[in-house]
């Protein structure tokens, strides 16, 4: 939809020439699409007098000559003139439903994407057609979402949208949602004591083994209540990884400590357990030192620059609120999210955070073979972004504009150790070391990866964090990121309806007749 056709913001002393014009329709759709639903919202919307009962006969008018001409799909037909308009443009980068010919021909190629609308039933049979090839996993999918993706040519158009005249004024808000959610002292407290008695436990076993925090409790983006991640670092020949965690886990036990299981088959081995003294819950791996350095690396980038904390506090919240924040349905993980927050604030003009990879070298490491090296000293450049006077809202909405119109999901490789995207830098003569999309081969599925939104690891550089991110959930995250974009551009009260708990379909219609 044109950014012309939404709603105007209804906010107090809104000036008269800040109100776009719309039309009924586009009123009732953009309500929608910001509460992440179909239909949710029912009523006598009207205007000039016309209501929508009667625009819904038009349409469902237009959507039976659709598909009796052959322009929709499979019972699919478009709900606005726009995307009538839209669905034979042919420069398209996502992955979202593709077009039909002229023909009526059912090729539907992954690596194309309309602005698509779905009603009902179309969404029915969305469902039972994906429900057969689900490939057994339909945790990982809600098939009620990801309709609701622009086209390329929606989205070049809104990339020139400015951002709402009066965003500063909500950052109080905002802030007050951050601070919120830091960890009390008393909850960090605790955490060092656990720490501290866990070393005692293991060195009475393994005197020369060390426990290193690592992950959301020691980067300084954790959240109040959160569990804690710990490295057992050893170095014992004599025994397979796990056999050590079995060691461990008995010794734990023997501690008394509760709910103690060695998952030794895991992608990532571990030993989950709880202490009952501090009510913690503990994930201990083995001799995972390479997520020690990118725990560090984080570390110090939220040192430079206190808007970078605030960002990917409040990004994290969101991404909880909405859902989309777990690797096993397909979306992406906290950590993935923090390097996309550090990328955004890399790019800013001027520069918020600088490329500490970039810099001269003071921590060298060399990690299973990976090196490990960056610029750490960084209470020399803590008002490296001073020159960038953005408040947390401005960058808020900046963040989820980039992410839902402007980011090049098909070429571009989000990269912190570049401090920009990767294909942008293989252009260059002067940065032609950089691997691109196309030169880590991250342009198609090679097993279970699939690279359809490319996040590179900043040390283990062929490691894509985005890899879990499927043609069905790539969907979905871009759907919400436009939904986040649209809540803060358009929504009287954004700090609340952006956080809105997304709830899945089947449950709200169980509200719903109840």
């Amino acid at each position: 939809m044109h950014p012309e056709h939404r709603a105007p913001v209804q906010t107090s002393g809104t000036p008269p020439e800040r109100v776009s014009s719309f039309n009924a329709q586009s009123l009732k759709h953009n309500a929608d699409r910001i509460r992440g639903g179909y239909n949710q919202r029912e009523g006598n919307y009207t205007q000039g007098g016309t209501s929508l009962h009667l625009h819904h006969q038009q349409q469902q008018q237009r959507k039976h000559q659709l598909n009796k001409s052959g322009g929709g799909m499979r019972g699919a037909y478009y709900t606005s003139e726009e995307s009538v308009r839209e669905r034979n443009f042919q420069q398209q980068d996502g992955f979202g439903p593709s077009r039909r010919s002229s023909k009526g021909s059912d090729n539907l190629p992954d690596k194309l994407e309309e602005a698509l609308v779905l009603n009902d039933d179309s969404t029915e049979v969305s469902v039972e057609s994906h429900s057969k090839s689900s490939r057994g996993k339909d945790v990982r999918l809600d098939l009620f979402r990801g309709h609701y993706v622009s086209s390329q040519r929606v989205r070049i158009r809104r990339r020139e949208l400015e951002c709402r005249y009066d965003i500063d004024d909500m950052t109080p808000l905002f802030l007050a949602i951050y601070r919120s959610l830091i960890p009390a002292e008393e909850e960090k407290e605790k955490q060092k004591q656990l720490l501290v008695s866990l070393r005692k436990l293991v060195n009475k076993e393994w005197p020369d083994a060390e426990l290193h925090l690592y992950g959301s409790c020691a980067n300084s983006f954790d959240v109040s209540n959160s569990d804690i991640d710990i490295c057992l670092a050893i170095d014992d020949s004599k025994m397979s990884k796990s056999e050590i965690l079995l060691k461990l886990a008995d010794i734990l036990e023997s501690d008394n400590l509760q709910n103690v299981q060695a998952l030794t088959r895991a992608r990532v081995p571990i030993v989950k357990m709880m202490d009952p003294v501090t009510g913690i819950s503990c994930d201990i791996c083995i001799n995972n030192l390479l997520a020690v350095a990118n725990t560090k690396l984080l570390r110090d980038y939220a040192q430079i620059d206190e808007r970078l904390r605030q960002l990917a506090f409040i990004v994290k919240h969101w991404a909880k609120s909405r859902g989309v924040n777990e690797t096993y349905r397909g979306t992406l993980s906290s950590y993935a999210y923090v390097l996309m927050c550090i990328h955004f604030l890399q790019q800013r003009k001027p520069a918020i955070l600088p490329c500490l990879q970039e810099m001269e070298a003071t921590y060298l490491a060399n990690v299973d073979g990976v090196q490990c090296a960056y610029f750490d000293q960084v209470d020399r450049i803590r008002h490296f972004g001073a020159q960038n006077n953005e408040s947390i809202a401005r960058l808020l909405w900046g963040f989820f504009h980039y992410w839902a119109y402007c980011h090049d999901y098909a070429n571009d490789v989000i990269s912190v150790r570049a401090g920009r995207n990767i294909r942008t830098l293989s252009l260059t003569l002067e940065c032609c070391f950089y691997d691109s999309k196309q030169l880590k081969d991250w342009t198609r599925r090679i097993g279970n990866d699939r690279h359809l939104i490319c996040i590179e690891d900043p040390f283990e550089t062929s490691h894509d964090l985005g890899r879990v991110v499927d043609k069905y959930s790539i969907k979905i995250l871009r759907e919400e990121f436009e939904r986040a974009a649209d809540v803060l551009q358009y929504d009287s009260n954004p700090s609340v309806t952006l956080f809105e708990p997304y709830v899945p379909r089947s449950l709200q219609n169980g509200l719903q007749s109840d």
